[in-house]
């Protein structure tokens, strides 16, 4: 099987995102070309992406949403609960872990982690912030594989180490470095100076 590209699969997540606000507002169906209007993209395009799931649709009546949301879902695994640690609590950290954005989107965070456990900050959360020394038990009994990285850069690699060796084997990484880990671990990089830096490029 060929592999997706990166883009495409974000385009997938794109998509769905705008057939829940169909959902939401009780739309049954919905034509290539008002979708790929909301996503942003070409109708071919469109067309083009969700030919990986399959066949879905009919020639000229249009996308049954809950139906494409389903095989949507499936596609990208999120049409169960996917358990997802934090590791880093400052005040990154414990904003992403109140977001709760992440159970609507099939993912729920069971665990957070950081070097001072006692973080005064974590008091009003709903776990309780664990020691790194915690963090390989956690993964094992939970079957994690997924981990968000808020740490300073320093300490991101390191850290990151810790990860794959707990087996984990996918990290969004919010640290300002480049990680390096085998490849079969995959990193999505959020940098936040990158992407205004891009901004400010397009306003001038």
């Amino acid at each position: 099987m060929k592999p997706i590209p990166r883009r495409t699969i974000y385009r997938l997540s794109v998509y769905l995102r705008s057939l829940h606000r169909l959902q939401e507002n009780h739309v049954a169906t919905v034509s290539s070309d008002a979708l790929a209007k909301a996503a942003c993209v070409k109708p071919t395009q469109l067309r083009k992406d969700l030919g990986h799931l399959g066949p879905v649709g009919k020639r000229g009546l249009g996308y049954p949403v809950d139906v494409l949301v389903g095989k949507l879902t499936a596609f990208l695994g999120t049409n169960r609960f996917q358990p997802v640690i934090i590791v880093g609590m400052g005040n990154l950290g414990t904003a992403l872990f109140s977001y709760k954005g992440f159970e609507k989107a099939g993912f729920e965070i069971i665990a957070a982690f950081d070097n001072d456990s006692g973080r005064a900050r974590g008091k009003g959360l709903s776990v309780k912030i664990q020691p790194m020394e915690e963090l390989a038990g956690v993964v094992k009994k939970r079957s994690v594989k997924m981990a968000i990285l808020t740490v300073p850069g320093t300490a991101a690699q390191e850290v990151a180490n810790q990860l794959v060796a707990a087996g984990i084997t996918a990290i969004l990484n919010f640290a300002p470095v480049i990680l390096l880990t085998p490849e079969s671990v995959i990193v999505n990089n959020v940098n936040l100076a990158i992407e205004l830096e891009n901004l400010a490029y397009f306003i001038q």
